[in-house]
């Protein structure tokens, strides 16, 4: 029988129990990686408000609607050709999409066609069209451009002329234009003599404090609609194609702060045909 020096070692071995299952894996790293990609958008989506205009905004969410006809004559079909066949030559003529016996108008010098009622859309557009390449005619069409946004409404084609900080369109709290609102309307009366649509004026104002005990705004939106009237008309446009001019105070503000200088403006609406 063996001595108790001759027995086998013991060997204790010593677990390390580590509470609550370890690390949870790189699941927080995804969630952090979203949160930081949302941020950037976010902060990108504010970056575009401010540095684009109007007009650009508006591109930029119709290039992003998936509801935008391909064609901007519409059939009233919903199939590629907007209601229309590919045989359908008399239909196509009336349209103007197509069609080898199609009647069509006689240009003028400077690209704007009659098409008729059914093409009041498109006529609209090329006014829209031509005075907005004049910005890239010279540096001074650039700078007066400036001061414009248009749209294209169910009223018709609306012309925006607004102030900006440095360059005001009346002098001071008067109806007394400034001299860029002065090159603005001749050069808005040779683009509006480009078809003989009726057209209306209507004047707009930021709001004045309220503490004013006699408070102009209504007289002075008034006043700025008929100075900006006689500078078109003295500029060559025809005063039998003034429809209406109307002020509308501080009633219709383009952007929310009330008492924004970018509310002072003048718009000019070239009347559909069709309407």
């Amino acid at each position: 029988m063996a001595g108790p020096g001759n027995g086998a070692p013991v060997i204790i071995k010593r677990k390390k129990v580590v509470a609550g299952g370890g690390h949870h894996g790189g699941a927080w790293k995804v969630a952090y990686a979203d949160f930081v990609t949302a941020m950037m958008a976010f902060f990108l989506l504010m970056w575009l408000l401010n540095a684009t205009t109007e007009k650009q905004r508006k591109g930029i969410s119709d290039y992003f609607n998936p509801t935008i006809p391909v064609n901007r004559i519409s059939g009233g079909g919903d199939g590629a050709f907007g209601g229309d066949s590919v045989f359908a030559e008399e239909t196509m003529a009336h349209t103007g999409t197509g069609a080898m016996d199609r009647e069509t108008s006689t240009a003028t010098d400077t690209g704007v066609s009659g098409r008729g009622a059914g093409g009041a859309e498109a006529e609209l557009e090329d006014v829209e069209k031509a005075l907005l390449a004049r910005g890239g005619e010279s540096n001074t069409m650039q700078q007066l451009l400036r001061h414009v946004v248009t749209r294209v409404t169910d009223e018709g084609l609306v012309i925006e002329i607004f102030d900006l900080p440095e360059a005001p369109l009346f002098e001071g709290e008067s109806a007394d234009p400034a001299p860029v609102t002065r090159s603005i309307a001749a050069l808005l009366a040779e683009v509006l003599n480009l078809t003989t649509n009726e057209i209306a004026v209507s004047g707009h104002l930021r709001a004045l404090p309220v503490t004013l005990i006699d408070n102009p705004v209504w007289d002075l939106s008034a006043d700025r609609a008929q100075a900006t009237r006689g500078l078109l008309e003295t500029a060559g446009l025809d005063p039998a194609r003034m429809q209406r001019v109307s002020g509308y105070a501080d009633r219709k503000p383009a952007v929310t702060e009330p008492a924004d200088p970018r509310n002072n403006r003048i718009e000019i609406i070239l009347l559909r045909r069709d309407r």
